[in-house]
């Protein structure tokens, strides 16, 4: 059954499927793509999603009422099954959620940003509350991370009141808190390479990487004019990194000369909320934006976009790779969706 749907003034057609999930109807993506498995989660706009490292099925999103501008927030843990999404667990909080990230230690344990100003530690089997509570940051928390990197299990928080802030696993305290950007931080993200060293990405232009045991801004990069929404690290080189713009481009960025990008991936209409890199090719990364589309990149190639997927009817907020599954994504939106499927320029890939 077709149905027409106007949302925020504009209208969209959609293809109902069942009562929870949503099909994506196919001529709204430029390029073929699997059919997406879908879940809805009505009066939520969604800002983040993570692949659980350990379940290769499960999901967390962070999302809010009112598209984060007032009302609460909600977590959810969804899992892939083969009928489609199913939700295993949510929770409410009393202010907006922006960003979520699994342990790396625990696979029932993960983090929230919240609009309080707070991180929140969550049990998956835990029904009611969270573990654990924290509010240091004064402003909006708009970045959460776990560390990767053998031998450490730390969090990191990036904040509108301009700090990050490194934080033991059970949060019971912040370790150390860096300051440096002019301006909100809306990324903070563990090298995947490096112990104690992080990316962040301002809305001062600048991306940052730090020192957690120097306490320390080891590097800082005029990577763009206008502010930078997101970052992500190269999991195959730890000297590259990209960011993602209000001015509508990704850069791609090696540390050791950041006179210039390596590339400038150009193609959005609108800012780029999230870029990723994926974990099974080293020069793919993906990237969503405020112009409802998600855009996948190579950015060794002299005409670097691979495909385009435009499947939202708002803007798409969260993206992750599923770290289990080649080609898979995850990504989320305002609209209220949280979609699984793999574009059609990865779906051959190793």
């Amino acid at each position: 059954m077709w149905t027409t749907v106007t949302l925020r003034g504009r209208q969209t057609v959609k293809e109902e499927f069942t009562d929870d999930f949503q099909l994506a109807a196919p001529q709204s993506c430029r390029h073929q793509l699997t059919m997406a498995k879908v879940f809805r989660s009505p009066a939520r706009h969604g800002y983040a999603v993570e692949v659980s490292p350990f379940i290769p099925n499960r999901v967390a999103c962070a999302a809010s009422q009112y598209y984060g501008i007032a009302g609460c927030g909600s977590l959810l843990v969804l899992d892939q099954t083969e009928a489609g999404v199913s939700l295993v667990r949510s929770w409410e909080w009393g202010d907006g959620l922006f960003d979520v990230a699994w342990s790396e230690a625990n696979e029932h344990v993960l983090v929230a940003g919240g609009g309080d100003g707070s991180l929140t530690l969550w049990d998956t089997a835990n029904h009611s509350a969270p573990l654990r509570v924290v509010k240091e940051h004064t402003q909006e928390v708009y970045a959460v991370d776990w560390s990767q990197t053998r031998g450490e299990n730390l969090v990191v928080s990036g904040s509108w009141d301009h700090t990050a802030k490194v934080w033991d696993p059970a949060l019971s305290r912040s370790l150390c808190t860096l300051r440096g950007h002019e301006g909100v931080i809306y990324s903070t993200i563990w090298s995947p390479h490096i112990p104690g060293c992080f990316a962040s990405a301002s809305g001062d232009g600048t991306l940052r990487i730090w020192d957690v045991k120097g306490a320390a801004c080891r590097l800082a990069v005029p990577a763009h004019k206008t502010e930078i929404l997101s970052c992500d690290w190269c999991k195959y080189d730890q000297n590259v990194v990209a960011t993602g713009s209000v001015d509508c481009t990704v850069c791609v960025w090696d540390l050791r000369n950041v006179r210039q990008p390596v590339n400038q991936l150009q193609g959005h209409t609108y800012a780029i909320r999230r870029v990723k890199f994926s974990p099974f090719s080293q020069t793919v990364l993906a990237s969503c934006s405020y112009d409802f589309s998600v855009r996948f990149w190579d950015y060794s190639r002299n005409q670097p976009l691979l495909d385009t997927v435009e499947h939202h009817s708002e803007f798409v907020c969260g993206l992750d790779f599923n770290l289990h599954v080649p080609g898979q994504v995850v990504d989320c939106s305002w609209d209220e969706t949280v979609k699984f499927y793999t574009p059609a320029c990865l779906s051959a890939a190793p």
